[in-house]
């Protein structure tokens, strides 16, 4: 067990005027399975690459372990799979892959199968499976779950269960709770860390909300009530300033003593309303800052002169000698909504390329 340390970390783009994280502070330890969240754009595939030493920032993270990023980019995909493994991991041993990939439910036979050929979802597990072969590393997994059916989801969610020493970023809730210990997750003001799975963190994140959106009307409410009580009472103060030099003591000198205390005493009310209206309003502005909020999406598709929009009858699609789907007819009509479901290799990505 090692620790990665984050102190005072700061980054921003060239030519932006806005930082990415500001005095970012926190560590992770290297026996962690981490889930990784936060809204897009907010920074985490960024603090991936920053760990992998990508960009130039400020401030110090320390690390003992070596950082691998998945996917893992290959160059030649036309390449055979096993030499795709060994320029990964040139020393590994093959009882050990052949360990890995059984885990993952993929044959030995894609091993000698060129890369390309392999469906998105067993690239993935093939993938995986030789990034963890290599010791004394941490493993960047960003979003695996892309090319990955229900069934593959499950099978690869318990594969990383089994594992320790990884980030992982992922949007799927039910795929983070399975293999996940902690959760590190990036909100609109800090980054914060709990232990748990994505439900739990989310549990807490739901209490904070309404335990601020509860605050934050009662202080609406004190901040209406005081303004109209500051207003009230400065509104007397001079009412009764007006006066002083209109109010004579018997009848012949004008009395500034009892009639100048009572102005001073109401104007000095109306500060102190103002200075609690004013503590207020700053306890109120330290509320809300991570409740996430969105605009609601609507799409209008473009009319079309056919109500049929596409049709297939009868289409068998192969790669090589290897048919991966055969006799497949349906038709797609205007206003249809379809969900394309199989296996990962079972040829849904084959049937859509032609579209």
């Amino acid at each position: 067990m090692s620790l990665i340390q984050v102190s005072k970390l700061m980054f921003a783009y060239d030519g932006s005027y806005d930082n990415i994280f500001e005095n970012v502070n926190f560590q992770i330890d290297t026996d962690w399975k981490l889930g990784f969240t936060g809204r897009n754009g907010r920074g985490k595939t960024t603090f991936l690459n920053l760990l992998l030493g990508k960009y130039e920032y400020s401030g110090t993270i320390s690390a003992a372990v070596d950082f691998d990023y998945f996917p893992f980019p290959v160059e030649n995909k036309a390449s055979m799979t096993i030499d795709v493994i060994e320029a990964i991991f040139p020393d590994y041993e093959h009882w050990k892959l052949m360990r890995e990939l059984t885990l993952l439910q993929v044959g030995e036979d894609a091993l000698y199968r060129p890369f390309d050929s392999l469906s998105n979802g067993e690239q993935t597990k093939v993938l995986l499976a030789a990034l963890f072969l290599k010791e004394n590393n941490f493993l960047l997994i960003d979003e695996p779950t892309n090319h990955l059916d229900m069934q593959a989801r499950k099978l690869v969610s318990d594969y990383l269960k089994t594992k320790s020493g990884f980030i992982l970023v992922s949007h799927d809730r039910s795929f983070l709770d399975n293999c996940v210990d902690h959760i590190l997750s990036i909100n609109r003001t800090n980054i914060d860390i709990q232990k748990g799975n994505f439900s739990d963190w989310w549990e807490n994140k739901k209490r904070q909300d309404d335990f601020e959106l509860a605050e934050n009307d009662k202080l609406k409410k004190d901040i209406k009530r005081l303004s109209e009580a500051a207003k009230r009472t400065s509104g007397w103060s001079d009412e009764v300033e007006k006066t002083k030099n209109g109010t004579r003591n018997s009848g012949s000198k004008v009395d500034k003593g009892y009639v100048g205390h009572k102005a001073a005493k109401m104007m000095k009310r109306s500060k102190s309303i103002e200075q609690r209206q004013h503590a207020t309003l700053d306890e109120k502005s330290k509320l809300l800052k991570n409740i996430e909020s969105s605009d609601s999406l609507k799409l209008s598709q473009l009319a079309y002169h056919k109500n049929t929009l596409a049709e297939l009858d009868h289409v068998s699609v192969k790669y090589g000698e290897k048919t991966v789907c055969r006799n497949i007819s349906f038709t797609i009509e205007q206003g249809d909504r379809i969900a394309l479901s199989g296996k990962n290799g079972s040829g849904k990505s084959s049937i859509l390329n032609p579209f």
